[in-house]
């Protein structure tokens, strides 16, 4: 497939110009530091103690500072909803640059993991040289107590050294517990490493008080190089200077060296108040446990939630974060709503599936088994749900679907969730959307996957074609498991058992055929499924159509 530079631009264009843009800003910050450190007048007797280990450990340290305050701002969720939902964000791409938040949260980071090492290592070099290169001319300049000092003691005796040391084991737990793996397979690691980024920030103000770097102050009174009171002129290659001229280059005062004042602080303050401001915000919100209505399960270990609170506005293709203080009081999982609140009905509702110990012990408490031992007939019964808490809603890519003149979405198993809402939206009349045709495409393993929302996709069904509207919504349904294959045999279900295709989409053939109906048009491509699917769209949004239709890709990524 070749690539389309039209193609290219829409779907890559704004991203790589944000990279580019945070790069070249990394970029000028370390080479500015870098050469201020290597020739400025206030650092000369430092350089000539510590040499390149200076300058690379400043340099590395603005980078830090650049990203320790970027790396809060795409975690502000609130934030982000709220500026994607106002009236201040037209452009859709800029819409779609926010959805890159996490992705950036990610880069960044990365970045202050790789500068930690940059800085670490450059000011290991720092201490040898304080203490094989120990000054006696310059004795406020020192940071060892004495000549050859080791180095360890110099670490492990001084505040920037022990606060060094703890930063460094903290990203290091943050950083390995981040990996997919780690996440996949024991997302509580994940969640409570995570969670140090307090006591990451709180060490971070902290360390340079001790004030290891110094510069000089008295430039003017003691130029770097002049000669000092104690230092024979004997020192001085050109003997022939007359006398007026030696008394020129002599110091009139000794030269005085202060540490710098702590400038973290100033990067950091300001978005890590947002957002803690914002986390406060957040607590204030989800603080009233919300009403459990209804809990439904569905085939294939999938259980669907309906919930009621006070106050709760939401649009389709949103998520929210889901408490449930009887499994863990600290653990917030996100599950895309797939039903929001309307006029007539306040309810909303999602449907997780049990995978992982988090939901089975959740569904558990959910749904008990019942006891062997006590006998209660069903309309005594009384079912007690735990107590549960919802933080949201946030903003996500599906929310993009309904400005489309025309849409795909894409989904896989239980990735269905994000377009359920967008479909029941369209059932219920939800009025003030772009979207002219919708193309849906779900791919699940088990037949039994479909009855989640067979009813919902009947009813769409049933209601444009009242409305005689039967080319708006083409629905296409893959089962790719062959074996014990079933078909939807009952009567209601008939619109979509015409639909149901055994095996897997074939993208490509899809695509072309999206865009010879919908020539010079630009369709809105929704993902949400393994990454299998979404590699294989992505590039397929990414080559040349003949057509001339231009394909933007949205991926469903939680943030």
């Amino acid at each position: 497939m070749v690539v389309s530079l039209r193609s290219w631009v829409a779907n890559e264009g704004g991203k790589h110009f944000i990279l580019m843009l945070w790069l070249a800003a990394n970029t000028w910050l370390f080479l500015r530091t870098f050469l201020l450190y290597s020739t400025g007048q206030q650092y000369h007797y430092l350089y000539k103690m510590l040499g390149l280990g200076l300058c690379i450990s400043r340099a590395s340290a603005s980078v830090l500072n650049l990203n320790c305050s970027l790396v809060l701002l795409p975690m502000c969720r609130s934030l982000l909803t709220f500026v994607r939902g106002s009236h201040t964000v037209w452009s859709r791409k800029t819409r779609r640059l926010l959805d890159k938040s996490k992705t950036f949260h990610v880069a960044c980071g990365v970045t202050i993991c790789i500068f930690s090492v940059v800085h670490v290592s450059a000011h290991l070099v720092n201490v040898m040289n304080f203490s094989v290169s120990y000054s006696d001319d310059f004795p406020a300049l020192n940071f060892a107590r004495y000549r050859g000092e080791d180095p360890k003691l110099i670490i492990l005796t001084t505040i920037p050294g022990v606060t060094g040391v703890l930063l460094v084991l903290i990203l290091f737990l943050m950083f390995t517990s981040s990996s997919y793996c780690v996440r996949v397979s024991n997302y509580e690691i994940f969640w409570y490493t995570h969670n140090l980024f307090i006591v990451f920030y709180v060490i971070l103000m902290v360390h340079m008080v001790g004030g290891a770097l110094k510069y000089q102050t008295n430039i003017e009174a003691h130029p770097p190089g002049c000669l000092r009171a104690n230092q024979s002129n004997t020192e001085r290659h050109d003997e022939e200077l007359d006398q007026g001229e030696d008394e020129e280059r002599r110091c009139r005062e000794e030269a005085h060296f202060q540490p710098h004042y702590p400038q973290t602080w100033l990067w950091v303050s300001g978005p890590l108040c947002l957002y803690c401001a914002e986390r406060f915000y957040r607590y204030m919100r989800s603080s009233d446990p919300v009403t459990v209505v209804t809990v439904i399960r569905h085939p294939c270990d999938v259980i669907e939630l309906r919930m009621l609170k006070t106050n709760f506005t939401a649009r389709p293709g949103q998520y929210i974060l889901l408490n449930c203080p009887g499994v863990s009081s600290f653990e917030n999982h996100p599950f895309t709503l797939t039903t929001c609140p309307t006029e007539n009905k306040k309810t909303f509702g999602v449907h997780l599936r049990v995978v992982g110990d988090w939901t089975e012990r959740f569904t558990r408490l959910l749904l008990p088994q019942p006891r062997a031992d006590i006998e209660i007939l069903p309309m005594v019964q009384q079912r007690r749900y735990p107590k549960l808490y919802v933080d949201g809603p946030f903003g996500s890519p599906s929310e993009e679907v309904f400005n489309y003149d025309v849409s795909l979405c894409v989904a896989g198993g239980i990735g269905v969730t994000p377009f359920a809402c967008v479909l029941r939206a369209l059932l219920d009349g939800w009025a003030g959307f772009r979207l002219q045709r919708l193309y849906f495409v779900w791919v699940c393993r088990e037949l039994q996957s479909f009855y989640w929302f067979a009813e919902l996709l009947c009813a769409l069904h049933h209601k444009l074609w009242q409305e005689n509207r039967p080319d708006f919504f083409n629905l296409k349904l893959y089962v790719s498991r062959t074996d014990s294959l079933q078909s939807m045999n009952e009567e209601k279900y008939r619109p979509l058992t015409s639909r149901l295709l055994v095996g897997r989409p074939r993208w490509k053939l899809l695509f072309d055929e999206i865009g010879k109906t919908n020539e010079h048009k630009r369709v809105g491509v929704f993902c949400c499924g393994p990454r299998g699917i979404s590699r294989t769209l992505h590039r397929l949004c990414n080559s040349t159509r003949s057509s001339g239709t231009i394909f933007e890709f949205n991926k469903e990524s939680f943030s």
